[in-house]
């Protein structure tokens, strides 16, 4: 799989209180395949990652704000989860934004646990197929969605999973969906 992601570019679109592995898991996947990546947030500096929702469990840099981005210059978004982070990422306006603005785009989109939370808030999940952590598909399914109890859902280009547990099935299933993006955004990237 090394290289399928050369030249490709993805955000990940993150807030203090992210699901530590959810974050980690995913970016290496993408990066091992070749991918730059840069998180994206809503304050400078790191966020704060958690482990189950409940324990400290260390920071991640972040690359870009969140309200100083433009979806031109990514190929991809992944929306990680955590019940924390996509709590504040749906209170954010910026944050939004670039999420539905993202869609509107047709590039590939991937999220997992409680990370669709930000597309019911973006106005993007009506009619789509998705799955997601438990204790939000009645939220999903509110907004509109086909709720499936699946380890990814694929629904043309959004790819969503339940939790951590489904990671390995994830990982690979974003690698694929975002290598066959179209061409690569601008030249650059972070790690």
């Amino acid at each position: 799989m090394a290289g399928e992601l050369h030249g490709k570019r993805v955000a990940i679109l993150a807030a203090d209180g992210v699901e530590r592995v959810e974050l980690e898991q995913p970016r290496q996947a993408l990066q091992d395949a070749g991918a730059a990546t840069e998180l994206l947030s809503l304050h400078d500096g790191e966020i704060q990652a958690r482990d189950h929702d409940l324990e400290a469990a260390g920071t991640f840099p972040v690359d870009v704000l969140v309200k100083s981005a433009s979806v031109d210059d990514y190929d991809a978004l992944l929306l990680p989860g955590g019940t924390v982070n996509p709590d504040q990422l749906r209170v954010d306006a910026a944050a939004v934004g670039f999420v539905r603005d993202f869609m509107a785009t047709g590039k590939p989109v991937a999220s997992i646990c409680h990370g669709p939370w930000t597309l019911i808030e973006a106005g993007v999940a009506a009619g789509r197929t998705l799955t997601s952590y438990p204790s939000i598909r009645t939220d999903l399914r509110n907004a509109g969605a086909n709720v499936v109890d699946e380890e990814v859902a694929r629904d043309g280009n959004l790819i969503t999973s339940r939790s951590p547990d489904d990671l390995p099935a994830f990982c690979a299933a974003i690698v694929d969906l975002f290598s066959q993006a179209a061409q690569p955004a601008r030249a650059g990237g972070g790690a």
